[in-house]
């Protein structure tokens, strides 16, 4: 039996991409799976969960000391194949790859293009920055056995300096979500990271031209939440803090629509848009209709499924006019709402994305150990 390992220092425990999606897929398939990251040790879902214990997760402190920590404790797992998803581990999976293992880089963001508009790089700075850290991820994938991301323009990029780049996308674990009629009022929601990069103050504002509420769930950006809140319009906003994933669903079934008015940016490629961001499809799997950035991805999807509005994310006429719009036609949006959730069943969904997950390490475990042709089968 092939024995893999996933590390992160980056992300918390039970990570939905990373030990929901890709670590119990691999433990279902037959691999012997292990996680080592932040926290506590323990089994679940078939994954050995190899926890350092709570740590400082300060950004210096994590890249620096923690990576190290991760790195040892994957290190004596003794994995045929190791599978790391954050930029600052790719040291380690160099030395892991000098030792002779099998290793892939799960990028999940596009890292590279991202630091010239990290607000904690000063801005003389991110350029040389950019150029040092791309000169060092290309030297290091180039030594790794595979390179894995979650949209096509970050997956052209690693291609170009990589021979075998696969694209693994964040679409749902499809499931059915109950909305019933008889429990929609006419509240918009979203359910994620409170940040200026969805355009809440958007939404907000044009809230006090409707008769409509807005809920938001998730962890905040404490200083952007203040902003929102001294907006005109905060009175029809429920806030509500992060909440488990199951009660989610919950929440949606009570609303008219989902909002995913993302900005623009390296990590969306532009205009050309990201699949990585797993909100739209959440609120389309639950049968709402989306308001969404009309970026050239999403734009396609709604295009070919008649599932939501696309705005412009720096225009409020525009959200404004397509939050009226799914009000003012019941009848339509809930239309929208089913074509959405037939999307995901068919298409938008990890059930697709897992093969691909599946099939890259099939090819990777034939030389990854003694009984590995007959591992994912």
């Amino acid at each position: 039996m092939t024995k893999v390992c996933h590390m992160t220092s980056a992300h918390g425990p039970e990570d939905v991409r990373i030990f929901h999606k890709e670590c119990t897929t691999l433990a279902r398939a037959g691999y012997e799976v292990y996680l080592v990251e932040r926290g506590e040790s323990y089994e679940k879902n078939g994954v050995h969960i190899v926890g350092i214990g709570q740590v400082n997760v300060r950004r210096m402190t994590r890249m620096l000391c923690v990576t190290r920590q991760i790195y040892r404790a994957a290190l004596a797992v003794d994995a045929d194949i190791y599978h790391f998803h954050d930029p600052e581990l790719l040291p380690y999976g160099r030395k892991l790859k000098k030792l002779g293992k099998t290793v892939i880089f799960d990028s999940h963001e596009n890292t590279a293009d991202q630091l010239l508009e990290k607000p904690w790089i000063p801005k003389v700075l991110r350029k040389l920055v950019y150029r040092i850290y791309s000169a060092y991820q290309r030297r290091s994938c180039r030594e790794l056995d595979a390179v894995i991301s979650v949209s096509p323009h970050i997956c052209e990029f690693f291609s170009a300096f990589h021979p075998r780049v696969v694209m693994v996308t964040n679409y749902p674990q499809y499931q059915e979500v109950a909305h019933s009629d008889a429990g929609r009022d006419r509240t918009l929601c979203f359910a994620g990271g409170i940040t200026a990069q969805w355009n809440h103050e958007r939404i907000i504002r044009a809230l006090p031209g409707t008769d409509a509420r807005y809920v938001l769930v998730g962890p905040p950006d404490q200083a952007y939440l203040e902003r929102l809140r001294n907006l005109p319009g905060w009175e029809r906003v429920e806030y509500r803090r992060k909440i488990p994933h199951e009660e989610v669903a919950q929440v949606m079934s009570q609303c008219v629509a989902g909002v995913s008015v993302l900005s623009y940016s390296y990590n969306t490629g532009f205009r050309r848009g990201t699949l990585g961001n797993t909100k739209i499809y959440e609120e389309m799997m639950a049968g709402l209709p989306v308001i969404c950035s009309k970026s050239q991805l999403w734009q396609e999807m709604v295009d070919r499924y008649h599932c939501g509005i696309t705005v412009e994310p720096d225009s409020d006429e525009e959200v404004a006019a397509a939050i009226r719009y799914l009000l003012d036609h019941p009848d339509e949006a809930r239309e929208m709402g089913e074509n959405g959730r037939r999307a995901v069943r068919e298409t938008y969904n990890w059930g697709v994305e897992e093969k691909k997950l599946l099939s890259l390490y099939a090819d990777l475990s034939k030389g990854a150990g003694p009984e590995a042709e007959h591992c994912g089968r």
